[in-house]
């Protein structure tokens, strides 16, 4: 198959958004857990959170136009700029995909999706229990993207939970053994699995590639 931009923008909406949410491969699987001003608590899951640097340690994630309604996840964040980030773990991959469903603001997707709030180091997002690799978030930057209406918040990394047994001496994750989904398009999800290890590439310590 060959689509041209015209054809695509031809295709049939909800056709053309399940294409275009997959041609990118294999996305991180993350709930993002918020509190709103009243005590709620909110998680909803995301698939657009991003690596943008690491000294210091900011993370980046896409929210769809919120200019007709302002979702929780969203207003929760501009309101106290606090937030998790925490893994799918693939043993609630169909709970974590429900909380994107449209709940009323004064109800929590922890409690109506099976998952458990946890808060840790005082800090005042709540994190997913169920979660086994788990970031608590400070907002730095709404950026609002003109051509599409979407916006990119970044944050920084305030704290990091991760078990000792999926962590290498090097600093990797190991995020097979960690047991974190992977999601394609909207709503497929993966199990990911280490392929291999590579050193640091050097163009004078190439191998062999059989030329």
């Amino acid at each position: 198959m060959h689509l041209s931009n015209e054809q695509l923008q031809g295709l049939e909406r909800i056709y053309r958004l399940n294409l275009i949410n997959s041609i990118t491969g294999i996305k991180p699987a993350n709930l993002i857990g918020t509190r709103s001003t009243d005590g709620v608590a909110n998680v909803a899951i995301f698939s657009s959170v991003v690596h943008l640097g690491s000294n210091p340690a900011l993370i980046g994630m896409v929210f769809r136009p919120q200019a007709e309604t302002k979702r929780d996840t969203y207003r929760n964040i501009l309101e106290t700029e606090y937030y998790t980030i925490n893994h799918v773990p693939l043993t609630k991959t169909e709970n974590a995909h429900f909380t994107s469903a449209k709940f009323e603001a004064e109800e929590s997707e922890f409690k109506k999706c099976g998952f458990t709030e946890e808060y840790l180091d005082g800090f005042s997002a709540p994190f997913v229990k169920e979660s086994r690799i788990k970031l608590g978030m400070k907002l730095q930057q709404m950026i609002p993207i003109e051509l599409n209406g979407t916006i990119l918040a970044i944050g920084s990394v305030e704290h990091l939970f991760v078990p000792d047994e999926v962590l290498s001496e090097n600093g990797f994750i190991d995020l097979g053994k960690a047991e974190s989904a992977g999601i394609s398009g909207v709503n497929s999800y993966y199990n990911l699995e280490k392929v291999a290890d590579y050193p640091y590439a050097k163009p004078n310590e190439l191998p062999d590639f059989g030329k």
